[in-house]
């Protein structure tokens, strides 16, 4: 029975976002229907991940670490876009607030946990330098341009970019997320493969074997049916997931108020909302001996969250009122330095240790609780 429900629950979480959508719209939710939204919502973002990993492993590897990173994007966009849209005080800084939430999830979180994972079941996993190296240096470029550049320029005071500085920003950041994705999936595709695979896959003989874990991954591709079904239920999710964001929205500033959590938590929030779909990835296939997949799901998501978010952000703050605040402060670049440092170190040896991955860990509680408690 339990199994029948986790098939159905892809196919089911898609429709009832879809009701809850409809009975919630334009509506201010009490906290407990919030709280039933905030389910679903969730629900919604599983059942998302579940249709871009059917979708993903039609088209293999890397081009479906893309998609899933892509679809993560989408509804990273849509619900700051909506927030944006809705106003309030912290709407300023939100794509800045939700963009070096994602980083911080990515680089730290997702990543910490996939090492440590991937060393507590196989010991000292190993992943491709070129590859994973090439993206931290697209990472680190992003953030740099995007996050860093607008809390020293001069043209406009407050951590803002002028309005030629945003779009030259804008068309740097979509450039560079166009150079490494033809990177990643042409001429040098190979250096964003997993190091060790399964002989029957076609890999060098004496990797490990596949555990139950990773059974999904080694599954026969879904016929053409499947995939355009997942397809299509993963467009209703992820409308679903960016509407019922916006629904619940003002529960979760409220209760943020309430507990005297700075307004620009929201950010955080919607950056590991969005993000769970990806820690969940990253985590089964750490657990699966493809740490390579793991990396390339966490820098892949932070360079679409950033090389897609920014150039959206810039179109949209033509039709939304009020500034665009992207500059970090003291605080948050000391921050986005030690993550940039500590990668590089994680990623020259090529091959992962439990204390790297509990070093990320750290890294990112003390963004959290430094965000909680600026």
């Amino acid at each position: 029975m339990a199994a029948r429900l986790r098939a159905l629950s892809p196919i089911a979480m898609p429709v009832i976002a879809l009701v809850a959508l409809v009975a919630t719209y334009h509506r201010h939710l009490s906290t407990g229907v919030a709280i039933l939204v905030g389910v679903i919502l969730i629900g919604a973002v599983l059942a998302a991940v579940h249709h871009a990993e059917v979708v993903a492993h039609k088209v293999g590897e890397p081009l479906g670490s893309i998609i899933l990173a892509v679809s993560v994007t989408i509804i990273e966009v849509g619900l700051i876009v909506t927030i944006m849209l809705g106003g309030g005080h912290n709407a300023s800084t939100l794509a800045r607030d939700t963009a070096f939430a994602a980083v911080m999830i990515c680089c730290n979180g997702i990543v910490g946990i996939s090492l440590l994972l991937g060393s507590l079941r196989h010991g000292l996993p190993r992943f491709n330098r070129e590859g994973t190296g090439a993206a931290l240096g697209v990472v680190a470029t992003l953030a740099g341009v995007t996050l860093v550049l607008p809390a020293f320029t001069t043209g406009a005071s407050g951590g803002r970019f002028t309005g030629v500085q945003l779009a030259f920003v804008a068309v740097l950041a979509l450039a560079l997320w166009v150079a490494f994705v033809t990177t990643q999936t042409g001429r040098h595709r190979d250096f964003f493969l997993p190091v060790t695979m399964p002989a029957s896959a076609g890999f060098a003989s004496g990797a490990s074997e596949p555990d139950d874990t990773d059974s999904g991954a080694h599954a026969e591709p879904p016929t053409t049916r499947a995939t355009v079904i997942s397809l299509v239920l993963l467009v209703v999710s992820l409308l679903a997931v960016v509407q019922l964001g916006h629904a619940v929205q003002p529960n979760i500033e409220e209760g943020l108020s309430a507990a005297g959590i700075p307004a620009s938590f929201v950010g955080v929030v919607i950056a590991f909302l969005v993000l769970l779909p990806e820690g969940i990835a990253a985590s089964r296939a750490a657990l699966g001996d493809r740490l390579q997949i793991s990396l390339n799901l966490s820098y892949g998501s932070v360079i679409a969250s950033i090389g897609l978010t920014i150039p959206s952000i810039a179109v949209a703050s033509l039709f939304i009122e009020g500034p665009l605040v992207l500059g970090l402060g003291p605080v948050q670049i000391v921050l986005l330095a030690m993550t940039l440092v500590v990668s590089v170190l994680t990623v020259a040896p090529g091959r992962s240790t439990r204390l790297q991955g509990i070093i990320h860990l750290i890294i990112l509680a003390a963004f959290v609780f430094l965000a909680i408690s600026p």
